[in-house]
């Protein structure tokens, strides 16, 4: 076999490894998004409790971020992918096993944190291999999470159509990614990409990022604002506001995860052909198209409409903006990576619970015009990023 050949056979089952990791995290996330009613139900949780619970998950992701990035820069994005693999699934189970709303809380906690792990760790392996192909392909590894989180939105379904528990369910999630860990565990990318053009004083671990990696977690705040709507409030909105019946509440949920899935699986071509601003700016721009169709006309019909743009308009920024940070110049691409989260999950940490306090204010089908606004930022903050670049 000449080298080239092994060459591509190489970074080929890179990829096939990195894609198969953001499955099964995204396939974890959806599992509890998917039961999130049924978790409600279970613990008898108002909007404002059920607000808060959602507040737990991006707190335990947020307080660890710095730690996250630690630990990958110091001891490879390999290594702790493998733990986070293992780790953030059996939180999953614990979800379903609690009996309170204090141990749900606890157990939230730690779901965010080996979330947040497992975030930082594949997304710096998906950088490497991105660097292999010296092309954009940050967008398929995404795709391939939301198509996890429309397959898992699917088999939430099912699993409530069977009357299967979530303990059950979560169990079943959990014996799937071990056979994807197993699996994969040895075509993991062994190092991490270092740019050469970083200086030593720059590959610090622990530094103060520039102004460009902060225009992105802003962008990446925003959006996550928007997709943390989706994840934890759409099935709810559609059994309250649409008063669909139990089948239907999840339509909004996967119809927004499908528009995702193909939208970051198409994105790559886009930003070849009109560049990375002009992609978020549409982007933005379909967040709050959706938003305004869903809240304007909430029939079951509009509101899956609305719901699909809201998806598409999620879709390509979070690629973009980890694509962008991985390749800094100024700092390595974990740390880039974890101040990029750190501020973008300020997104999911005031989000969701916002939703909650101000749909027992005025009602839910007014509180998500209040994230109509976070579209808008998207766009706007594509200025100042157009001006830092």
């Amino acid at each position: 076999m000449s080298v080239s050949r092994r060459r591509f056979k190489t970074k080929t089952w890179y990829r096939v490894s990195v894609s198969a990791f953001y499955f099964a995290q995204g396939l974890v996330f959806a599992s509890w998004a998917s039961r999130i009613p049924d978790i409600k139900n279970m613990l008898n949780m108002s909007a404002s409790q059920l607000g808060s619970a959602l507040l737990i998950i991006p707190t335990g992701e947020f307080v660890t971020m710095a730690l996250a990035g630690y630990l990958v820069s110091k001891f490879g994005s390999r290594l702790m992918l493998i733990i986070a693999a293992l780790t953030y699934p059996l939180a999953l189970i614990g979800i379903g096993l609690a009996g309170s709303l204090m141990q749900l809380y606890a157990v939230l906690f730690l779901f965010g944190v080996f979330a947040n792990l497992s975030n930082i760790s594949v997304n710096t392996q998906a950088v490497g291999v991105e660097r292999l192909y010296r092309r954009s392909i940050m967008g398929v590894f995404h795709g391939l999470w939301s198509m996890a989180g429309f397959v898992g939105a699917l088999t939430g379904a099912l699993m409530v159509a069977l009357s299967i528990s979530p303990t059950l369910h979560f169990a079943i999630v959990y014996a799937l990614i071990l056979c994807i860990a197993l699996a994969m565990h040895r075509s993991i990318l062994p190092r991490d990409a270092h740019q050469k053009s970083i200086d030593e004083n720059q590959q610090k671990i622990f530094t103060r990022p520039d102004r460009y990696v902060l225009v992105i977690g802003l962008i990446a705040f925003a959006n996550m604002v928007c997709e943390g709507t989706v994840f934890n409030w759409s099935s709810i909105y559609f059994e309250q506001v649409v008063a669909t019946s139990k089948n239907f509440v999840r339509l909004g949920y996967i119809a927004a995860m499908c528009s995702m899935t193909i939208g970051r699986f198409i994105v790559d071509r886009f930003i070849t052909r009109f560049g990375h601003i002009n992609v978020i700016r549409f982007g933005g721009v379909t967040i709050v198209a959706g938003l305004l169709l869903a809240v304007v006309s909430p029939s079951i019909a509009l509101s899956t409409a609305g719901f699909l743009l809201i998806g598409a308009g999620i879709s390509p920024t979070i690629p973009i903006c980890y694509s962008l940070a991985g390749h800094s110049k100024k700092m390595l691409p974990g740390v880039a990576l974890a101040t990029v989260s750190s501020v973008s999950f300020f997104g999911l940490l005031m989000g969701p619970p916002v939703v909650g306090f101000a749909a027992d204010a005025v009602g839910l089908r007014w509180a998500l015009c209040i994230i109509a606004l976070f579209g808008v930022t998207v766009v706007s903050l594509t200025f100042a990023l157009k001006k830092q670049r």
